[in-house]
């Protein structure tokens, strides 16, 4: 069964429309499956949900890759595949911009030696997958304390003229004290400079996350279901 049709919207299957349009260059795959490399993150999307297409997806796969499905259902993958966790979120959009400026500390833009740094935060406060290339993916911004990165938000998927507001994450020691807000409000307005519109995805039981956007303008634009295939041994 198809997945896409005219009438659909580009963020109703957001990692396939980003595969196909703006981030196409890194897709790797073809018409059935598409992946993002996986040192980057391990998304992948369908075309639709035969047989053909999870083949194609498995090809894609080695034993150890796991692939990271948003899709507007739930998946029933064939027994080529397990399901090592299904869910579902929530996907925000901005609706109106709220300005939370920066005080009391600098906001900078991360990069490559920042890395590490930014892999020890997201591994602590696991704000969902976060690579050795996740940073390639957009413009990083992060919260230095006494030379700690202490709070940290980013770019993720384009699709089309969408980009998604990834990695929102605070340290333990450091919350309380609005810094997830200020990032927000910082990588929004540069989003939105672009002419890009910023959305972004939180689990369904992440209440106080949803909470947090909601002070930022955010709105709940749909529920998607997130599933992670592995192949079977």
């Amino acid at each position: 069964m198809s997945v896409h049709d005219s009438s659909s919207h580009p963020l109703d299957d957001p990692i396939w429309t980003a595969l196909t349009t703006t981030q196409r260059a890194l897709a790797e795959g073809a018409a059935r499956a598409r992946r993002y490399p996986t040192e980057i993150t391990p998304f992948a999307a369908l075309a639709d949900t035969s047989p053909e297409s999870f083949a194609a997806l498995a090809g894609l796969m080695s034993p150890q890759d796991i692939a990271v499905l948003f899709t507007p259902d739930a998946v029933r993958p064939p027994a080529e595949f397990r399901i090592a966790l299904a869910d579902t979120g929530e996907q925000m959009i901005v609706g109106t911009q709220v300005e939370t400026p920066a005080q009391g500390v600098d906001i900078v833009t991360l990069g490559v030696n920042d890395v590490p740094a930014m892999i020890e935060l997201t591994a602590l406060t696991k704000p969902g997958p976060f690579n050795a290339r996740t940073h390639e993916l957009g413009t990083f911004l992060g919260i230095r304390i006494d030379g700690q990165l202490v709070a940290m938000a980013g770019e993720r998927m384009k699709p089309a003229q969408y980009t998604e507001i990834t990695a929102v994450c605070v340290h333990p020691s450091h919350r309380g004290r609005r810094y997830g807000q200020m990032l927000l409000s910082a990588i929004s307005r540069q989003i939105v400079s672009r002419g890009e519109i910023p959305f972004l995805h939180v689990f369904t039981n992440n209440h106080s996350a949803i909470a947090l956007y909601r002070r930022q303008g955010m709105e709940i634009r749909r529920r998607l279901h997130v599933t992670v295939l592995k192949k079977q041994d």
